[in-house]
C-alpha cells in the first residue's frame, strides 16, 4: 500500500519546524559574537530551548488532551510564528532565550502531534515507515535550513533567517486546516498518569535509552560548527559542505531506520544503530589531525547511524502503550529535549574546563551507555519470552 500523501505533508512542515530548532547549532559562533558572549554560553540557547520543550510539552499535551489533533497543529503553529517574530524584532541575549522558550512550546506539541497523526494515517503495517518520513523533514532542515542558515548568516543578518521561517509557517497555516482530516483525540491521560507510566519497568529503560543516546548526540552535535573551524581545521567553505552532507547522511539514516524496523524488528535495528553511532564517534576523536575528507566521511557515518535509531525508538516506544501513543510520544520527546538540554550544558563545561576537542569522545561514551543498555533491554525481553514459550509447552505437556 502506498504512504499517504499527508504524511508528507506533514513532513514539509516539520522541516520549518526542525530549522527553527536545530539552525542555532549552525550559527552559534556568529551569535556569540553579535552579542557578545561565548560560545558556551550561546549553546546555552539550545539549553533553553531543551528545557521549555521537555517540561512544556507534556504540560501542553495534557491540557489539549481534548482537543481535536488538526486544530492542536493549527494552535502549534501559531506558537512557531510568534517565536520566529521574537527573535526578528526584539533585541538582546534574554530577548533571544524568551523567544526561543516560545518555539520550543509550539514545537513539541507539533512534533508530538505530527507524529501520532502520521501514524494513524498510515496503513497498518507501514507506522514505522510513516514516523521515518515525519522524522525525515526534520532530518532535511539539517540538510538544506542548517548550511542554507549559515551561508545567508555569512552575508546577511542571521536574525532574517528566523523572519523567514516564521513567514513560511504562516503560509503552512491554511495547508495544515484543508489537508490533514479531522482526527479525534485519544482518551485524556491527567499528568499524574503520565508519570506513573515512567515507573513502569519496560518504559523507564526505553526512556533511558532515549537519554543516554541523545546527551551524547547533543554534546558534539550543539557546537558542532566551531568543532570542525578549530578542531578539525575546516574552511569555512569545508563547514558549509559538512552541515550540507552531514544533513543528507542524517535524512538517508531516518530513512534507513524505518525500513530496518519494519523488515527486521527493533532490536537488531536500534541495538546495531546504536553500536555503530558510538563507534563513530571514537573514530572521529582520534581522526584529528587528518585530512578534512577522512574527517568528513566518518561525520557522515555518525549522523547516518545516529539518525537510524530515532524512527525505531519512536514506534518501539508507541508500541509499548498503543492505546496511549500520543503520551509515549510525548514522554519520550520530553525526554529527548532534557538530553539535549543536559547535552549542550555539559557541552559547555567540557569546552570550558577540557577543551573542544574532548567533545567526541565523552559523547561516544555516552552512547555507548545507551547501546548497551538496549543491548541488556532486549536481550531480557528474548529471554522471558523464551521462558513464557518453555513454561506454555510444559503445561501442555
Amino acid at each position: 500500500m502506498r504512504m499517504n500523501w499527508r504524511i508528507y505533508m506533514l513532513a514539509a512542515v516539520s522541516f520549518l519546524v526542525g530549522t527553527s530548532e536545530y539552525m542555532i547549532a549552525g550559527i552559534l559562533d556568529k551569535i556569540a559574537a553579535e552579542l557578545g558572549v561565548t560560545v558556551a554560553a550561546a549553546g546555552q540557547l539550545m539549553t533553553a530551548f531543551s528545557l521549555a520543550y521537555a517540561i512544556g510539552t507534556p504540560v501542553l499535551m495534557a491540557a489539549a488532551a481534548r482537543i481535536e489533533r488538526r486544530r492542536l497543529l493549527q494552535y502549534a503553529l501559531g506558537l512557531i510564528i510568534a517565536g520566529n517574530a521574537m527573535i526578528l524584532v526584539l533585541p538582546g541575549f534574554g530577548s533571544l532565550l524568551l523567544a526561543r522558550v516560545v518555539m520550543a512550546l509550539g514545537t513539541g506539541v507539533f512534533v508530538v502531534a505530527s507524529l501520532a497523526v502520521a501514524a494513524k494515517l498510515a496503513p497498518g503495517n507501514k507506522q514505522g515507515s510513516a514516523i521515518a518520513v515525519v522524522l525525515m523533514g526534520i532530518s532535511a532542515s539539517l540538510i538544506l535550513g542548517v548550511p542554507l542558515g549559515r551561508m545567508i548568516a555569512a552575508v546577511y543578518d542571521w536574525k532574517l533567517i528566523f523572519g523567514g521561517i516564521g513567514l513560511l509557517a504562516a503560509l503552512a497555516l491554511p495547508l495544515v486546516a484543508r489537508a490533514i482530516p479531522r482526527i479525534d483525540s485519544e482518551r485524556p491521560v491527567p499528568l499524574g498518569r503520565q508519570l506513573a507510566m515512567m515507573k513502569q519497568p519496560r518504559i523507564a529503560a526505553a526512556l533511558g535509552i532515549t537519554f543516554f543516546w541523545i546527551l551524547g548526540y547533543a554534546i558534539a552535535f550543539t557546537y558542532l560548527s566551531p568543532y570542525l573551524l578549530n578542531v578539525a581545521g575546516m574552511s569555512e567553505r569545508w563547514v558549509g559542505a559538512a552541515l550540507f552532507a552531514y544533513g543528507i547522511a542524517s535524512l538517508i539514516g531516518s530513512k534507513a531506520g524505518g525500513y530496518g524496523t519494519d523488515r527486521w524488528g527493533v532490536a537488531r535495528t536500534l541495538g546495531g544503530g546504536m553500536l555503530l553511532n558510538a563507534a563513530m564517534l571514537i573514530l572521529l576523536s582520534a581522526s584529528v589531525g587528518t585530512p578534512p575528507a577522512l574527517v568528513l566521511a566518518l561525520l557522515l557515518l555518525w549522523s547516518f547511524f545516529s539518525w537510524s535509531s530515532a524512527p525505531t525508538q519512536q514506534y518501539y516506544l508507541m508500541t509499548l502503550s498503543p492505546e496511549a501513543s500520543g503520551v509515549m510520544l510525548g514522554l519520550n520527546t520530553s525526554v529527548l529535549q532534557l538530553a539535549m538540554a543536559a547535552g549542550a550544558g555539559i557541552g559547555g563545561l567540557v569546552i570550558d574546563r577540557l577543551s573542544l576537542q574532548a567533545i567526541t569522545w565523552i559523547a561516544a561514551a555516552s552512547v555507548a551507555v545507551a547501546a548497551a543498555a538496549a543491548s541488556v533491554l532486549f536481550g531480557g525481553l528474548r529471554g522471558l519470552r523464551g521462558r513464557r514459550r518453555e513454561s506454555r509447552r510444559a503445561s501442555r505437556a
